[in-house]
Order: C-alpha cells, then structure tokens, then sequence
C-alpha cells in the first residue's frame, strides 16, 4: 500500500480510490474519482455530502474543474512515470492560473529526488511507493535552503510589504 506525506511527515490517506457509489464510502472518507469518470458522473457526485476529489492524468485539461472547485477538496495529478513532467506544468497551472487552494496531490512515479521540486510547484501532499522511507522522504523537503524563482507558492520576501 503507497504511503502517504505532507512537508511534515507520514499523514493518513482518508480517501477511496474510484469508489463503487457514494454509499461505499466510510464515514470520515471521501471519494477520489479519475477524471473521466468525473465528467461522466459528475451530478451524482456533486449531490452527495461527501469530501470530494478528483485525480488528473498528464493529458486531461484542469480548466475543465475550475466551475467545481467550491465543491472539491483535493485534486491529484498522476505521474505515470518519473520521466513524465507534465504533472510540474498542471500543478503550476491549478495553482496561478486557475486558482486552486485546496490540497494537490502528487501520485504515481514519485522518486524522494522530486519531493523539493513538486512542493516548489505548489503539491501539498505526496503519495510514495510501498517499501519508502518517509522520514528520509520528508528529509528531502529540507535539501535547498535557498531558491531563487518564485514557486507557485510565493517565498517570504514577497508575501509581505517591503520595508521603506
């Protein structure tokens, strides 16, 4: 089973994968359906008083959620495989150019050497391949004590007015 972490640690995963119907999910659970099943289904969902999330693959369009956004909870981007950087490009764009605050995932191919990278680009969560260490994950977070491009995150000098 993947794990799962934050920049501080190991966290609980409390979300079904392609859940069968909203009945099928726990109390304290939420559904994380895959994109096209979204768009097919996604009256159904959206009725439910369930978390909602919905995983993106490297081709699917993120403008297509922006109108859901009040109603979800989580986006997931896929890496199929560690090569695969169009997941950086959709992170960057849900966060600037759509307007996404709600948490981002990164799942799939994620190597603990991407960790700094995808946090820079604006994922709050990563999901690791069974067998990782996540504390020498998290670790990763820390490799760089100075960056010098703004990160979907904006870095400290520039959230707060300059001093004159």
């Amino acid at each position: 089973m993947p794990r799962l972490i934050d920049r501080d640690g190991e966290i609980v995963d409390r979300w079904i994968p392609s859940p069968a119907a909203p009945a099928a999910i726990p109390p304290g659970f939420g559904a994380l359906l895959p994109a096209a099943r979204w768009r097919a289904e996604r009256s159904r969902w959206i009725a439910s008083p369930l978390p909602l999330g919905v995983r993106l693959e490297p081709h699917d369009e993120p403008a297509e959620l922006v109108s859901d956004f009040p109603r979800l909870s989580l986006i997931a981007v896929a890496f199929p495989v560690f090569t695969d950087g169009r997941g950086y490009s959709l992170a960057r764009v849900l966060r600037d150019r759509d307007g996404w605050l709600g948490e981002l995932r990164a799942v799939g191919d994620i190597l603990r050497d991407q960790l700094f990278y995808l946090a820079r680009c604006g994922f709050d969560s990563f999901e690791l391949a069974d067998g990782s260490d996540a504390a020498a994950a998290v670790d990763a977070f820390s490799d760089y004590s100075v960056v010098y491009q703004a990160g979907a995150r904006l870095p400290l000098s520039e959230r707060r007015p300059a001093i004159r």
